[in-house]
């Protein structure tokens, strides 16, 4: 907000040449409380507000801003407004507001019409223009501009006129968005609007049976396409802004002509003449591009134009008091193109000769004389539209957008859109109760817009009142408070009843009534003085109660204040004093007090006069006299009465700040080094003695002043000082100032002052320029620092020796420069130099020492070697003649061989020490020394040895496989000699068992990984001394001392354990160095041993049988078990090692007594070995016979012989033998000990077969049986041969008949067998191999 313009008069008057935006006059503001009336005249953004004052000039105040206007005699000046406008004056807290607003219907029920801001009429004129405020009607003529239209109603004023009425709802034109979301139809610039009234033009001229304004422009409807010839007789007598005729381009949606705020306005069709060379790009605006003729594309505007102006009125369905509901119909389809519809298109041209604007049946009546001049044209013309229509297929539906319109102002007056979209319905909200209101829909479609409908009024309901205004105070006293209210907007029902409401005082926000009744003021009694009071006020109808005001707190009166404190100086000026005071304690902080300043002036004689009268605690007296006392006192008061006033308190302004000094003057001849100046006093003092001078003084160049640097020389009051310090042969200026109680007085004028000159000063010692030679040298030097105030004009050189004061002078000259010869080589020599001017020779500078000619040092002496550790020793020399130069370096070389040598120092010291050396280790040395002639000799080579050390740490360490860690066994005894007295059968026992031993070697025994660690290092230096142990450090464990070995294993440690280990080597002389800490784990318990069972025994075998599971098992099993078995030398050999619950033991002797143990093992080790269990074989039974042979004795007999088998164990042998004969059965024929058997009584012409087997006769047990031998067959004898030439042949096959034949054993039977399924293998490989590889 821009800032506010002092008060006018209100004799003022306001240029009626400045126009608003479009945006209704804001409302002044008028101030009812003081006697003067200050009305606030808003300036909204964008516009400007001319005032022109009684001296004729102009003050043009552009917005946003607030112009207050002031009159003088405290009343409302007279308002002046443009027709359809009136001013009504509001009042709110205490603030009386005059509003300007569009003058609207008669609202049924007194409805007040500040509840909504109605919008204006149409803008008569684009320039309207806001009246003066004039003093008197008889001054002012007729107002010759207007109000410009309201764009936003009241959503466009200022928020504090807001407050006053709550609109519901503005139709706004200028809202970028309306309340349903439709954008604003953009306006036509100049070429548009031109183009536009080009394509009416023609089309007019193309529509035929144009009569009275345009009949017939549409089928159907109400009338909507009837021209407007003439004044509507059923409409009223427009107003001045609804007869003007606004420019095309005031109202346009979507680039065609709308209707303006009132039906009687023209509403030129937007259909646009096929002839128009526009066509296509009026077309393409609209955002249809179809591959058409134009006549085409006319004929479907025309057609579409016409069923959009045939929507029927919308239906009210439902109203409430601040909506309603509406509903309507979708424009009907013509029954034939360009006829009258539905007969509203034939009255509607009828009409038009009398007015037009009405359609259907009211058209009819009104033009019924020359509706029946016209039937025949219409006849014709709905034949040539048959005609044309049949040869053009009926267009699609299509999609159709309406748009909702609402007057609050009459039928005829504006309307705002409240709805856009495609549906057939709408609810209109944010309506006022108690309001007449008319709605009217049109249709939209392909960029077309239709004529609206007519239109359909409604009244709103009524409701209870609005929330009326906070009570004002409208007069107080110390127990009694006056409040006054405005009524509210009652919404269609008379206010009756007033509830006012307070809290008693008691500030707890619980609120009492205190008056119910239908008057606007209330006076509370009985009140306490300087106490806060909150009140709230509701207004009551038939409709029911409105909500409560806003609470608003009023105060009661207070008694008159005790006299304040006397006022206190804040600041103090020359001109001017800042006083405060304090607020009377007594008091309370809710009254409000004023105070009277009141200044008694020296010498005046009028006493004390009030200087300032308000409520602020402090205040600045100004255009006072400099450096004088004044009294002041100061009094309060308030609405009761003025205290008495307070104690006087004497002030006195600030002196001023004095005058200039005179220039200073010259007290004496001056020095090389100072000078004394003096000075008189200033003229003028400012009214207070003068407490201090000030001299600055600045340094000058050959006369000319910079100025740049001034400094204070002298501060005091005496009015002379003496200026020291100062430099030779310089110019100085000075000036003095001088300062009061008042100030700091101007500076004077300077003071030029020049001191005489003095010889130079010393020169900096003088430097040798280049190398120095042996016998001469080269020698430079700068001018002195100080010349004393003059040039220097020559320059003196002496020589002398290093312990010499006296010298001789080498150079005299006004060089920077010169060269001195006849010198020795290496010799020392000192130089001075001076400076001379026109005031004599200045001091010597200081000596300088030169040396000539330097050479390289020589040889150095060989370095003292002193080792302090094993691995520190220190290196000591003596620097050798210099050779005319010091030495500057000396670097040494160390190396462990004495060809391999390094730099290990270099530098100038005499000593340097040498770490991290090896123990017990050879090193060699030299040292060599530098000056700034070259390097000298190395001295001799040194040899030192370092002392032995302790070992070096334990650098690698490894943790054993558990396959490492091997048990130590003693040597293996050699097996006893078998006695020639042990059986030959159990030699070959033993020595089958010693065979076996021999293939399959025992494993050896390893530690547990469960209670032991293996470790293994690789032993470190020993420094010299060998290493005789090795210390394990297990944490809190005893460490473990092993020997000079470097595996160790450690045991008896908890199983599943983490421990830290590390390795410290010893020898002779100490312990070294642990190593790196690091972590070994024990693996947990190994499983227990199983129970070993013998499930299954025979003479030579044993199944043994332990633990729960499959008798076979994958190898991946984490439980596995091994089984030993113990030999005859008492040693348990390994049987079987793997996962399996079962094992079979083979090849053992019969009836024996065998001892086994088991252990199982996993990832944890291997677990301990059961107790031992023993398991005997049974006897073994004879072996099998041999097929025994049988051999003819005669016909009838035979003899069956068989092998004879040894005794078992001494158990005798006895045999039996059995025949069968043909197909029966077995039958024993002999049992004995006997191995052959001859059996009689043979059929000669029978088969017989013969088997045998062994029985062996055991002492303590039952005889065992062998298995049978294989049979034998003893075929029929056959009869002798006849007698003849064949008896020879007969006998000899009678012989071969008779010899009996050989059966296949089962050996050779499996190895047929065997043969057989090779060769046959043997094929099918080639088969594969040469026709299905090949």
């Amino acid at each position: 907000m821009a800032d506010h313009t002092p008060p006018l008069e209100s004799g003022q008057l306001l240029s009626p040449e400045i126009p608003l935006l479009q945006s209704p006059p804001p409302p002044p503001m008028v101030n009812g409380e003081g006697p003067q009336q200050v009305i606030l005249v808003q300036v909204n953004p964008g516009e400007a507000f001319t005032i022109q004052r009684e001296d004729g000039h102009i003050q043009c105040i552009t917005g946003p801003a607030q112009v207050p206007m002031m009159s003088p005699n405290g009343s409302v000046p007279p308002i002046y407004v443009p027709p359809g406008y009136v001013s009504q004056i509001i009042e709110e807290n205490g603030v009386r507001r005059v509003l300007v607003l569009p003058q609207p219907e008669f609202h049924h029920g007194g409805h007040s019409p500040l509840h909504h801001a109605p919008p204006p009429p149409p803008p008569p004129h684009a320039h309207a223009h806001m009246p003066a405020f004039l003093p008197h009607p008889s001054m002012m003529p007729p107002p010759p501009h207007l109000y410009s239209g309201m764009a936003g109603g009241a959503s466009d004023m200022s928020p504090q006129f807001i407050s006053q009425y709550h609109p519901a709802h503005i139709y706004s034109e200028q809202d970028p968005h309306s309340p349903h979301g439709r954008q604003q139809f953009v306006h036509r610039d100049e070429r548009a609007n031109k183009t536009y009234e080009r394509l009416q033009k023609k089309l007019k001229e193309r529509q035929g049976g144009e009569r009275g304004g345009g009949g017939g422009g549409g089928g159907g409807g109400g009338g909507g396409g009837g021209g407007g010839g003439g004044p509507n007789k059923d409409s009223p007598p427009s107003s001045p802004q609804k007869s003007r005729v606004t420019s095309p381009a005031s109202d346009v949606h979507n680039g065609l002509g709308g209707r303006s705020g009132s039906e009687n306005e023209p509403s030129p069709s937007p259909i646009a003449s096929p002839d128009s060379p526009s066509r296509s790009a009026s077309a393409a605006a609209c955002g249809r591009e179809r591959d058409v003729e134009p006549g085409e594309l006319d004929e479907e505007a025309q057609a579409l134009q016409a069923r959009l102006n045939t929507i029927s009125k919308p239906l009210v369905v439902e109203i409430h008091a601040r909506g309603v509901s509406l509903s309507w119909s979708p424009p009907p389809r013509p029954e034939a193109e360009g006829g009258g519809g539905d007969g509203g298109g034939g009255g509607g041209g009828g009409g038009g000769d009398r007015g037009g604007g009405k359609g259907g049946a009211e058209a009819k009546g009104e033009g019924e004389e020359h509706a029946e001049e016209e039937e025949e044209e219409g006849q014709v013309e709905g034949g040539e539209a048959q005609e044309e229509e049949e040869d053009v297929q009926t267009p699609p539906e299509p999609p159709f957008t309406y748009e909702v319109s609402v007057s609050y102002s009459g039928k005829d007056g504006r309307y705002r859109s409240a709805y856009s979209g495609k549906d057939l319905s709408a609810t209109i909200e944010d309506l006022r109760p108690a309001t007449d209101y008319h709605v009217r829909v049109q249709a939209m479609c392909k960029c077309l817009q239709g004529s609206a409908s007519e239109g359909v009024s409604f009244t709103t309901l009524s409701c209870e009142p609005d929330a009326p205004s906070p009570p004002k105070k409208a007069n107080g006293t110390k127990n009694s408070l006056s409040l006054q209210w405005k009524a509210p907007c009652d919404n269609g029902s008379k206010i009756q009843n007033y509830i006012l409401q307070w809290d008693e005082g008691k500030g707890t926000g619980v609120f009492e009534q205190c008056y119910y009744g239908p008057q606007k003021q209330y006076k509370v009694t009985k009140l306490s003085p300087a106490s806060r009071y909150a009140f709230r006020l509701a207004a009551k109808n038939d409709m029911g109660v409105s909500e409560y005001s806003e609470v608003v707190e009023l105060l009661t009166s207070c008694g008159v204040p005790v006299p304040p404190s006397g006022p206190e100086l804040v600041k103090a000026g020359v001109t001017w004093l800042c006083l405060q005071w304090q607020r009377p304690h007594s008091s309370p902080r809710e009254d409000d007090i004023g105070y009277v300043l009141e200044m008694e002036e020296p010498g005046s004689g009028y006493g004390f006069q009030p200087s300032y009268d308000g409520d602020e605690l402090s205040c600045t007296v100004r255009n006072l006299h400099r450096s004088t006392t004044y009294k002041f006192r100061v009094a309060a008061y308030n609405t009761e009465g003025k205290s008495n006033p307070s104690p006087v308190t004497e002030i006195s302004t600030s002196p001023d700040r004095p005058g200039c000094p005179p220039r200073p003057s010259l007290k004496g001849k001056a020095t090389p080094t100072g000078f004394r100046m003096a000075w008189d006093a200033p003229k003028d003092t400012g009214g207070s003695s003068i407490t201090k001078y000030t001299v600055e003084i600045s340094e000058g160049q050959t006369g000319v002043f910079t100025g740049s640097t001034w400094e204070e020389v002298y501060s005091g009051s005496v009015m002379e000082c003496v200026c020291d310090g100062l430099k030779p042969g310089c110019s100085y200026q000075t000036r003095v100032y001088c300062e009061s109680d008042g100030g700091q007085s101007t500076l004077s004028e300077p003071l030029l002052v020049q001191t005489p000159a003095v010889p130079p000063g010393p020169c900096q010692p003088p430097r040798v320029q280049g190398r120095p030679k042996a016998r001469e040298l080269q020698l430079r030097w700068s001018p002195p620092q100080v010349d004393g105030g003059s040039a220097v004009c020559g320059y003196s050189v002496e020589l002398g020796g290093a312990q010499v004061e006296e010298g001789r002078e080498v150079y005299q000259g006004s060089e920077l420069d010169c060269t001195v010869s006849s010198l020795l080589p290496g010799r020392t020599y000192s130089f001075r130099v001076r400076a001379a001017n026109k005031a004599g020779y200045g001091p010597f500078s200081e000596r300088t020492e030169v040396t000539t000619g330097p050479g390289a040092p020589e040889q150095c002496r060989p370095p003292h070697v002193t080792c302090r550790s094993p691995s520190c020793a220190v290196l000591s020399w003596e620097a050798p003649p210099s050779n005319g130069a010091p030495v500057t370096e000396f670097r040494v070389e160390w190396g462990a061989a004495e060809g391999s040598m390094q730099v290990c120092y270099s530098g100038s010291a005499s000593s340097h020490e040498i770490k991290g050396l090896l123990p017990a280790t050879n090193y060699f040395c030299r040292v060599q020394a530098l000056n700034v002639a070259g390097a000298g000799p190395f001295s001799e080579v040194v040899l030192c040895q370092t002392p032995c050390s302790v070992p070096a740490a334990v650098s690698v360490v490894h943790a054993l496989r558990e396959s490492e860690m091997v048990v130590e066994q003693p040597a293996r005894p050699r097996r006893r000699r078998r006695s020639s007295e042990e059986d030959e059968e159990e030699e070959e026992e033993d020595e089958e068992e010693e065979d076996e031993e021999d293939e399959e070697d025992s494993p050896p025994l390893l530690y547990s990984p469960s209670t032991c660690l293996g470790l293994r290092w690789e032993p470190p230096c020993n420094h010299g001394s060998e290493i005789t142990s090795y210390l394990i450090d297990l944490g809190e464990r005893q460490p473990v001392l092993t020997g000079p070995v470097t595996k160790h294993i450690l045991q008896n440690l908890q199983p599943d354990t983490a421990y830290r280990v590390r390795i410290q080597a010893l020898n002779s002389l100490g312990a070294g160095p642990f190593s790196h800490t690091f972590k070994l784990k024990t693996k947990p318990l190994p499983p227990p041993p199983p129970r070993l069972e013998c499930s299954a025994f025979s003479h030579q075998t044993l199944r043994l049988k332990w633990g729960d599971g499959p008798a076979k098992a994958s190898t991946a099993d984490a439980l596995q078990y091994h089984l030993q078995m113990e030999d005859k030398n008492g040693r348990f050999a390994s049987l079987y090692k793997g996962p399996c619950h079962t094992h079979k033991v083979q090849r053992l002797n019969e009836s024996t007594s065998y001892t086994f143990r088991i252990q199982a093992f996993n990832e944890a080790g291997e677990g301990p070995f059961s107790n031992v269990y023993t398991f005997a074989t049974l006897r073994s039974p004879p072996a099998a016979l041999k097929a025994p042979k049988v051999e003819r004795v005669g016909d009838q007999s035979c003899e069956i012989s068989w092998e004879a088998l040894p005794p078992m164990k001494g158990d005798p042998i006895s045999y039996t033998l059995q025949s069968m004969l043909g197909n029966s059965e077995f039958k024993q024929v002999y049992k004995g000990a006997s191995s052959s058997h001859t059996m009689s009584g043979l059929q000669a012409s029978s088969e017989y077969r013969f088997r045998a087997c062994a029985h062996r006769l055991c002492q303590d047990a039952p005889e065992l049986a062998g298995p049978w031998s294989p049979t034998v067959f003893l075929p029929p004898q056959r009869p002798p041969p006849e007698a003849g030439a064949g008896g020879a042949a007969g006998g000899a096959r009678a012989a071969e008949a008779r010899r009996p034949k050989r059966s296949l054993t089962d050996e050779q039977l499996t190895l047929i067998f065997i043969l057989l399924f090779g060769i046959s293998g043997i094929l099918i490989a080639f088969v594969i191999q040469y026709f299905v590889i090949k």
